[in-house]
């Protein structure tokens, strides 16, 4: 038998096993909470499918590589609520003027390390540029600088909680 055969009872992979896949994906990432999901799977050296789905705002984009005659569908579903603590007040702190959002999905940090102070305080005056907070992603610390000065008026989320990508951390006025 050669290469490019297969097996007999072995059936040809359709554009409806694919998108019955990536709608799979698409519910396993809403069912988890999760904001982002990437598969490849490889079907010989040439017949490949690679999916990405994630979440932004209300809808799923997905990016999905594979041989020309398989199309990829549209999904929309609906976004996991924000991971970030609720504010104290019942507005929606997003609408807050003085926002600062995360710039990824990760885990806030007020301290550089467990123990040490934080590095702002509501009341606290900083300067643009300051370190606010530290978004641990992937294992690297990024340090969230202030976008303005003033002070910080509110801090939306705890120590070690998870972001989302767009998540409010703070007010800053």
């Amino acid at each position: 038998m050669s290469d490019d055969k297969k097996p007999a009872g072995q059936d040809e992979r359709t554009s409806q096993d694919d998108v019955a896949f990536i709608q799979a994906l698409a519910e396993l990432l809403n069912r988890n909470e999760l904001t982002e999901l990437s598969v490849k799977r490889e079907y010989s050296e040439n017949d490949r499918l690679t999916v990405s789905l994630s979440k932004q705002g209300k809808q799923v984009i997905q990016t999905v590589a594979a041989p020309a005659p398989i199309a990829a569908p549209v999904l929309n579903a609906p976004a996991a609520a924000p991971v970030a603590a609720a504010p104290a007040a019942n507005d929606d702190p997003a609408n807050l003027p003085g926002i600062v959002t995360s710039p990824m999905v990760g885990t806030a940090y007020l301290a550089a390390e467990p123990g040490a102070a934080p590095f702002v305080a509501i009341g606290k005056q900083v300067k643009e540029g300051e370190t606010l907070m530290i978004v641990e992603a992937m294992k690297t610390m990024n340090h969230i600088p202030s976008p303005r000065s003033g002070t910080v008026k509110r801090i939306l989320v705890d120590d070690g909680s998870p972001v989302e990508f767009g998540a409010p951390l703070m007010v800053v006025e």
